[in-house]
């Protein structure tokens, strides 16, 4: 992320906007600490992005109806020399 102090930015801000576009997200400073960031719509309605839950995320994997077979050791302890 390219950062670019406050006044610079107002100067230059055709320059900023397109490179938030093209490139990614543009950091603005005010007095020397990070401020702002500007971003394109579509990387700002990508964060805005409703997340599925879990349930939902597993409910639609290509993996969904895939039997595994899993085996399982079923032995209550296992030997330790201490």
């Amino acid at each position: 992320m390219q950062t670019w102090q406050l006044q610079t930015a107002k100067a230059r801000l055709s320059e900023v906007v397109k490179k938030a576009l093209l490139d990614k997200p543009q950091a603005i400073t005010l007095r020397g600490k990070d401020a702002v960031v500007v971003l394109s719509k579509e990387t700002y309605d990508a964060l805005l992005k409703p997340k599925l839950s879990f349930t939902q995320f597993m409910q639609q994997s290509p993996l969904v109806g895939v039997e595994l077979e899993l085996n399982r050791d079923n032995s209550l302890t296992r030997q330790i020399d201490l």
